[in-house]
């Protein structure tokens, strides 16, 4: 997210203690490339000895910083987005899935000039490369092509919420179907499109997974071994490809760490900077 939380649909995840620590990956007996990357909660099922919020292992270090709530509340107060995305009004899991972005592709945010005392406007652009971006003015946003979820106050979600499960498994549970699904993943902050598809997600998973979810009741996000929960996995395999292509942005893509935990090979590393200027 990020939406992988809403794909456990029905499943009551067990609760398993993984306190944070203040502990680096250099201490004495852990292996840094071993590491995941994350922010492990109650509900991962891996500790801070196994998973934590940075990557050191060889040349490709990266450390993401603590996004506090005060850079989440600029991000809605201090930018606007000028021209927002349609509703989705035909389900992509019937569609074809598009081909994968040329290697380097990013999405920028493209500060436009100020009209009047609000936020900052801007664009959403997906350019060739990160150079491409900053020559042309634009902040890199994540990578990969723009979408439904790449706006900053999604950003602002994801960055806010480490562990969406409870309240997206809420959500996804919602009496009212799908229009009462997308009205509370809206209040947890998401653009209207964004949380269309996180809904048609978690219907496809639904779907497709719900056997495997409740086969497994009392797996956290991650195994001991580090690899996901089946249910989760299934998702990954059914249902993110269609996602990703519509919404854009995801939590591995935007460089942001959550309750779950990834290998550092799957993360793409970003700092995020977005000072809305004069």
């Amino acid at each position: 997210m990020r939406r992988l939380a809403l794909l456990l649909i029905a499943v009551t995840t067990a609760c398993r203690s993984s306190a944070p620590s203040d502990t680096t990956a250099t201490d004495a007996g852990v292996d840094a490339c071993a590491l995941l990357f994350g922010t492990p909660s109650d509900k991962t099922g891996l500790g801070p000895d196994r998973c934590r919020p940075r990557c050191e292992c060889g040349g490709d270090a990266y450390a993401p910083p603590t996004y506090g709530p005060a850079f989440v509340q600029g991000l809605l107060d201090d930018w606007r987005l000028a021209a927002k995305y349609p509703d989705i009004t035909v389900d992509p899991y019937t569609q074809p899935v598009p081909p994968a972005d040329p290697p380097g592709t990013v999405c920028g945010v493209l500060p436009l000039p100020r009209a009047d005392a609000g936020g900052r406007p801007y664009e959403l652009r997906t350019y060739p490369s990160m150079e491409a971006a900053r020559a042309a003015g634009a902040r890199p946003t994540h990578h990969g092509h723009c979408g439904v979820c790449s706006p900053l106050a999604d950003l602002a979600v994801y960055i806010r919420e480490n562990d969406l499960g409870a309240r997206a498994r809420t959500c996804a549970l919602s009496p009212d179907g799908g229009e009462g699904q997308v009205a509370c993943l809206m209040a947890l902050g998401f653009d209207r499109p964004c949380a269309q598809a996180w809904a048609y997600d978690a219907e496809n998973t639904r779907a497709k997974c719900l056997g495997v979810c409740l086969s497994r009741l009392t797996d956290g996000y991650n195994l001991e071994d580090g690899t996901l929960n089946p249910c989760i996995q299934c998702d990954e395999d059914l249902s993110g490809p269609v996602f990703q292509a519509v919404a854009g942005r995801t939590r591995r893509n935007s460089g942001v760490p959550n309750a779950i935990c990834r290998p550092c090979a799957e993360v793409r590393p970003l700092i995020h900077e977005y000072p809305a200027g004069p």
